[in-house]
């Protein structure tokens, strides 16, 4: 009886996040086919692009469902940091601090290649939606990288489809940096390279915890701050809502995301000693 229990109530969460990311996947075709909003086709170019990474990983190096998903999101980390490093140094070199960051600048205005980076990053979310759920690479009643996925797909999926808040969204994905040391740390355990006292491993968390600090607490509490200051500048409409609810959702995650980092830090520590 309680093994059947546990298993309808895996299949709950399969079923919402799976039924979601249809409705999702209906709707960006639906812009594209019946509005004509081609440029949206950058969305299936990303979920077709890391779809393809997934099969060369699965085909030539290693069919662990674990190992395929982190090297491909592994991949999607560094290539979009390398992309939105480039949008902010630009932007800075034209624009300056001040007018880059101003409230009509974020919230209308769209830096060179902001669009089709988050079309791209948006096309990864749903291919690694789609992944987790195929290969069950989740765990709990209520997954918190599903509902994290979840969370951007609408955010994304709605600015790009208004035209607005773009560049914030640029400036959350500041912590894909952090993603990096993440996703190299997964795949250095799974490569059985554990050792703490390994050079390469403690800068690789020295870096783990500075990025996590800068990039992910640090810049989305700044973008959570400047929504709140800004909020009398928003017109009437769903924007404002739509940021501060998708902000005050990643910030929750983050801070789960940070009890975990600390948990496997201590976890490391605590297996050298008895190696030791």
């Amino acid at each position: 009886m309680a093994r059947a229990e546990q298993s309808n109530n895996s299949k709950v969460p399969a079923f919402f996040f799976g039924a979601t990311l249809f409705l999702w996947a209906a709707s960006i075709a639906f812009e594209i086919a019946v509005n004509g909003r081609r440029h949206l086709t950058v969305v299936a170019v990303g979920v077709l692009f890391f779809q393809t990474a997934n099969f060369v990983i699965r085909r030539f190096i290693s069919k662990d469902p674990l190992l395929v998903n982190t090297s491909v999101s592994l991949l999607h980390s560094s290539l979009t940091s390398a992309s939105v490093v480039f949008i902010l140094v630009n932007q800075w070199i034209i624009k300056g601090p001040r007018e880059m960051f101003s409230h009509e600048e974020l919230v209308t205005g769209t830096w060179y290649g902001a669009y089709w980076a988050l079309c791209f990053s948006c096309g990864y979310f749903a291919y690694d939606q789609l992944d987790m759920l195929l290969y069950r690479l989740y765990s709990g009643f209520i997954p918190a990288i599903l509902l994290h996925h979840l969370i951007l797909l609408v955010c994304f999926t709605l600015a790009l489809y208004k035209d607005v808040t773009i560049n914030y969204l640029i400036l959350s994905l500041v912590c894909e940096l952090h993603s990096i040391f993440l996703h190299t740390r997964k795949v250095r355990r799974m490569a059985g390279v554990r050792d703490v006292n390994n050079p390469l491993v403690q800068l690789e968390w020295v870096l783990n915890w500075a990025t996590f600090f800068i990039t992910r607490l640090l810049c989305h509490i700044l973008i959570t701050y400047k929504l709140i200051i800004d909020a009398h500048k928003f017109d009437e409409g769903i924007e404002l809502p739509l940021a501060l609810f998708g902000m005050a959702g990643m910030n929750f995650l983050n801070v789960f995301l940070g009890i975990d980092l600390f948990k496997a830090f201590k976890r490391e520590r605590k297996q050298q000693k008895h190696q030791d």
